[in-house]
């Protein structure tokens, strides 16, 4: 298997739906802005997305995946299915009792998660009523992720990638002809949007039945509490829910440092939380295209790896995936570093999305374009760990981190307010990454292939030009002002990301990195 080619698919779907995404984020900002019943929605659609992260494609996926695939190389499919049947038949008790408590307790998780929305007592309750009605989307994401998991082992990346796509254009469907339609009911629009996270991830789950049909692999799940007494008896099981513990505590400080995040903001000017959710968007674009790729393709190879022994395989997996990550996110933060208003002014500028917001969710931008490398560099280097089953080991760096984020909040915020949440979140990245990338090297896991210091010089060197050309861009165009020119300014934007990528790659080819090698990395 051709590692490049398979990521390059995963990159185009990830690509896709972040697009979609975006044009989800854009029509819900020119209909609804920044206001406390946006905020409203963003909070209650961040509780079960909190949840989806820690366990679905978090604890879950780094407990399940590794086990998976080392199971599948040892003792072949047969044993792996019924693995597969046990863990599904677990997690459909745990997730019908955490849907349960979850509606009987959405007033606490709110005010748990945001507490400021009580400045508007509106948005308070808004934010209730939509987290009832959206809280069974973690069940339909948790079934994604198991899917996602099984088909990732079994090399069929190109399903649980498109799988998101449709959440977007369920919630444009929704935003588009449900929000209208709510508010001719005499229905605050805004609520049409939950209805559409809910029909979203129903279809995600839906079109990943017949993937699993094809290869055999549609789990079985057995409600009586027999089947549940032997499913937790099965030894590949107990290994997956030790695994999960310490899994669930580090993906659980990722969440937390979002949850006091989204504390802090809610008691900052009203649209602090809408401001940095449309700042996030953009951010995940090349942490998504480039991290959660290389993760979801490396995480199954990296484990086979270790299932068999293979240590030079294993170190050459990470090393090449961490040239790729160099290559392609230092362009793209540098990008969020000097051209991030304009970019947020062409994608945002639009009905009831004003000047302010732009500004407000730049600044946001800037913030987390500082940890856009470690952002993307964690999604391959932890996965170094999770394929060894050492979970232990990120999980106390992420516990460290969490505690440094914080700290410099109580110094950013008060300053820079909404986007020194942000800036934390970007200085805590890189710390964390660089403290991974250290752990491996002691513990014999990754050794650095030969020509790291003149790659890197090489890419800064290209990056540098890059950024030039950027600055130049950004303040010879008013993007702002441009507002009433909307497709010049989208043809303007255009020209600029054509003529970077040009600038970049041309730099890169003149300086002698052979880009062509990336390509050629086989599995």
């Amino acid at each position: 298997m051709n590692l490049f080619k398979a990521a390059s698919v995963i990159s185009l779907f990830t690509l896709a739906s972040r697009i979609t995404g975006l044009a989800r984020q854009l029509l819900m900002a020119a209909m609804f802005g920044a206001s406390p019943l946006t905020d409203a929605f963003n909070v209650a659609f961040r509780i079960p997305n909190m949840l989806r992260r820690l366990f679905a494609e978090g604890a879950f996926s780094q407990a399940f995946v590794p086990v998976l695939a080392a199971l599948k190389e040892r003792d072949g499919e047969a044993a792996t299915k019924a693995l597969i049947d046990h863990i599904a038949t677990l997690l459909a008790w745990a997730l019908t009792l955490t849907c349960v408590l979850g509606v009987l307790g959405a007033p606490w998780i709110v005010w748990a998660m945001a507490s400021g929305l009580k400045q508007s007592p509106q948005g308070f309750d808004a934010a209730v009523l939509m987290t009832r009605w959206m809280f069974p989307y973690i069940a339909f994401m948790s079934l994604v992720a198991l899917s996602a998991g099984i088909l990732n082992t079994w090399k069929r990346f190109a399903v649980p990638a498109a799988t998101p796509v449709l959440l977007n254009i369920s919630m444009i469907a929704a935003a588009w002809f449900g929000a209208p339609w709510f508010g001719r009911m005499g229905i605050e629009p805004i609520y049409a949007m939950a209805v559409g996270v809910m029909v979203g991830g129903l279809l995600q789950l839906g079109v990943q039945v017949p993937a699993l049909l094809r290869l055999g692999l549609l789990p079985r799940i057995g409600w009586r509490w027999s089947r549940v007494k032997e499913a937790w008896a099965n030894p590949g099981t107990r290994q997956v829910t030790r695994l999960m513990l310490p899994a669930l505590l580090g993906v659980s400080v990722a969440q937390v440092s979002l949850l006091i995040n989204t504390q802090i903001a809610s008691h900052l000017t009203p649209g602090s939380v809408s401001w940095l959710s449309y700042a996030d968007l953009l951010m995940e674009f090349p942490t998504a295209m480039l991290g959660v790729a290389l993760g979801a393709v490396l995480l199954p190879q990296l484990a086979g790896a270790r299932g068999v022994n293979d240590q030079a395989r294993y170190s050459s997996l990470l090393d090449w995936g961490l040239r790729l990550v160099l290559l392609l996110a230092v362009p793209c933060a540098v990008a969020l570093l000097t051209f991030a208003k304009p970019l947020v002014a062409t994608l945002y500028h639009y009905g009831a999305f004003t000047a302010r917001d732009v500004q407000q969710t730049s600044v946001a931008l800037v913030g987390y374009g500082v940890g856009l490398l470690g952002l993307v560099a964690i999604k391959v280097l932890a996965p170094g760990f999770y394929a060894s089953q050492n979970i232990r080991t990120p999980v106390t760096i992420a516990i460290v981190v969490l505690a440094l984020t914080q700290a410099m909040n109580v110094v950013l915020v008060p300053h820079l307010a909404h986007a020194g949440l942000a800036l934390s979140i970007g200085i805590g990245a890189m710390i964390n990454a660089a403290w991974l990338l250290v752990g491996l090297i002691r513990r014999g896991l990754y050794t650095p292939g030969p020509g790291w210091w003149m790659f890197i010089l090489q890419v800064v060197a290209a990056s540098a030009l890059l950024a030039i050309f950027l600055i130049w861009a950004a303040n010879r165009v008013d993007w702002v002002a441009m507002a009433d020119t909307k497709l010049m300014r989208i043809g303007a934007m255009a020209l600029v990301m054509f003529g970077s990528a040009a600038i970049y790659f041309s730099a890169l080819a003149a300086s002698g990195v052979p880009l062509r090698s990336f390509a050629r990395k086989a599995g």
